[in-house]
């Protein structure tokens, strides 16, 4: 059996998802001989660690078995390694992709890709331009219950779509009392914060992919909470939003709307929930679990009727039928598979700028008080 290694760079190595999503599963990879490919052959990942703290890099790549690492970023883009992943804090990320398209290293990173959708898009051109290849992060749809919805809809159980909804977030503590849950770059403006840029990704290729390109936006944004204390115990202003409500017209009409908040308890059955309407059912799903109702399983509910009635009764789980593995693990085999043989990624740097387009209209369109349609992005 032939094994061909591939060098993987991994700006941001040492924060959370570098660590816990990225490394753990090329390392996951790595340990079982690679990735097999068609002809018969196995990819098998060599991560060089990038970073800022010179200790922590060298902690973390003692624990992996003494992989390689460096804080010399540009030292990095200038050796052989193939591929470029930037999972560090999304300031700076264009000027970071720029380089290392530059140097000729294929680009899969995380979202946002870029502040602007023109950025985001001159980072697709450059690297097309380059012969590059080029992906996105895009782990949500992987995850359980959401893979589900998306079998549900490839199997044509919706019929036609007549609406969508998403229903996500938590609250998130201000730091004073409690730790806060997140980082306080995500509440900065300078460093890429703001919960529309972070996101409104995740619920563009969501809506698009689940039910159908976005065609127009109205939107509103707030700020709960305006003063929050860092990492070091130093309290900050909060320049970003951390509550956005929008309404959406997808292609074909159909109406779908986000509310996304930081600043949300939750009473659901999970911190995000997606459900599809359509002429033959609907369905509902979390991160793990999805539930279905058909059209000829629909009660009657309207008015007195509807009294007493047990509303979670009439859905049905959809079982756990399709192979399970854990989102970025998917997400990091597809890309290996583009890069080692040429097979289809879908989520291109072009997915990617639309997913911050979906953030500008919800900034320009609570901006400005109006609708705002969406432009068609491509190469």
């Amino acid at each position: 059996m032939v094994a061909r290694t591939i060098g993987v760079i991994i700006n941001g190595a040492t924060g959370r998802i570098g660590t816990t999503q990225h490394l753990r599963f090329l390392m996951e990879i790595r340990a079982e001989g690679g990735l097999a490919m068609r002809d018969g052959s196995r990819l098998v990942p060599e991560p060089l660690l990038v970073g800022r703290d010179e200790g922590k890099l060298a902690a973390l790549a003692a624990a992996q078995g003494g992989l390689r690492w460096t804080t010399d970023l540009a030292a990095a883009l200038a050796g052989p390694d193939e591929i470029f992943m930037d999972c560090a804090a999304t300031g700076g990320r264009p000027e970071r992709v720029k380089q290392a398209i530059a140097a000729g290293k294929h680009i899969h990173i995380e979202k946002p890709t870029a502040p602007t959708a023109e950025v985001a898009m001159e980072l697709a051109r450059l690297a097309a331009a380059r012969g590059v290849k080029h992906g996105v992060i895009q782990d949500k749809l992987f995850l359980p219950g959401f893979a589900k919805l998306m079998f549900l809809k490839e199997s044509g159980f919706f019929g036609r779509i007549v609406g969508a909804r998403i229903d996500a977030g938590s609250w998130i503590f201000d730091g004073e009392r409690q730790v806060c849950q997140r980082p306080s770059w995500n509440y900065r403006a300078d460093q890429g914060g703001g919960l529309a840029l972070d996101m409104m990704a995740h619920w563009r290729y969501m809506i698009d992919r689940l039910v159908a390109p976005v065609a127009r936006v109205a939107a509103q944004i707030s700020t709960a909470v305006p003063r929050r204390v860092d990492e070091a115990g130093v309290a900050y202003d909060v320049d970003v939003e951390d509550s956005v409500q929008a309404l959406l017209t997808l292609e074909g009409g159909i109406p779908a709307v986000i509310s996304n908040s930081w600043a949300t308890r939750v009473r659901r059955d999970d911190t995000m929930c997606v459900q599809i309407d359509g002429v033959l059912g609907s369905a509902v799903a979390g991160r793990n679990r999805c539930f279905s109702q058909a059209a000829v399983n629909t009660p009657e509910a309207f008015g007195g009727a509807s009294l007493g009635m047990d509303f979670m009764a009439g859905w049905a789980e959809v079982p756990d039928t399709l192979p399970v593995k854990p989102p970025f693990r998917q997400c990091w085999e597809l890309f290996l598979r583009h890069v080692g043989e040429d097979a289809p990624y879908l989520p291109d740097l072009v997915e990617g700028a639309k997913a911050v387009q979906l953030a500008e209209l919800v900034y320009r369109s609570h901006g400005e008080g109006r609708w705002v349609e969406a432009a068609r992005l491509a190469l």
